[in-house]
Formats: structure tokens, C-alpha cells, sequence
């Protein structure tokens, strides 16, 4: 008997996943993925380099020249000029008297001109930017661990 009808081959409904798809990923790729996820990681050894510590914002003025940026003296034991992305974030009232974490061992920078010693640390999710601070007032130049 012979068909009357063909039928047309009909189109995938989902992509195959086999052994070799790179979706599943072969052994080999899986140790390269693995190796490079390595090669981001920092060793304590480098970690401990860091000179984390809490600082007090004293005083905070626009870089002249610049719509993002605020000059901040910040006490960490010591009084230190330290230049931030902050303006239009935060307010100068708001961050005078606030307490951050502070990289206090970077390399001076010279930003627009002003010389930075130092970084405030801060975290940005998509509610916005958000500074790095000690749960409860600490004494500036407090190591942070």
C-alpha cells in the first residue's frame, strides 16, 4: 500500500543537548572554566596587603572641573585628602560626620588635579550606590579585619 500523504518533517521543539553541546560543556571545557575561576581569586597573602580601615568624613567639596566628584577629608588617625565618585549620590551634608571603610594603603592619584590618598569603599545594586560602613561608631583608624 502506498501513502497517500507525506508528512513534513517537523521542527525541533527544543534545542539537543548532547555530550559535546556547549551548553553541557565537555570535561575539558569544564576544567579551563575551572582553571580561569582560579586564576580570578586573590591568595590571603595579597589580601592581607590591604590596609582596610574606618574613617571619619570630616569636611566634603566639589572638584572644581567635574560633575561626579567630591573632595572628602576623612580621618583615619590621620587626616587624609580623598577624591570620590560620590557628587550627585550623596549630598555633602550627608556624608560630613559619616563614617566608611577607607583603602588606606593605595598609591596617591591625582584626580582633575587633586591629589587622592586613599579610597572610600561602597557597593552598587540596582537601588543605587551605597557606602561601606561599621554597624556601630567606631574609632577612626580602626583596622578593619
Amino acid at each position: 500500500m502506498k501513502p497517500s500523504r507525506t508528512i513534513a518533517k517537523a521542527p525541533h521543539l527544543f534545542q539537543r543537548i548532547g555530550p559535546e553541546s556547549p551548553k553541557m560543556g565537555t570535561a575539558k571545557n569544564k576544567v579551563e572554566k575551572k582553571k580561569a575561576d582560579l586564576a580570578d581569586r586573590v591568595s590571603i597573602k595579597d589580601f592581607q596587603k590591604l590596609d582596610l580601615r574606618v574613617g571619619t568624613i570630616k569636611s566634603v567639596e566639589p572638584v572644581a572641573g567635574s560633575k561626579k566628584l567630591l573632595k572628602m577629608l576623612v580621618d583615619i588617625g590621620e587626616e587624609r585628602t580623598i577624591v570620590a565618585g560620590l557628587a550627585g549620590l550623596y549630598s555633602e551634608a550627608d556624608l560630613v560626620g559619616k563614617q566608611v571603610v577607607v583603602v588606606a594603603n593605595l598609591e596617591p592619584a591625582t584626580l582633575i588635579g587633586v591629589e587622592s590618598n586613599g579610597m572610600v569603599l561602597a557597593a552598587e545594586d540596582r537601588s543605587g550606590v551605597h557606602l561601606l560602613a561599621p554597624d556601630a561608631l567606631t574609632r577612626p583608624g580602626s583596622k578593619v579585619r
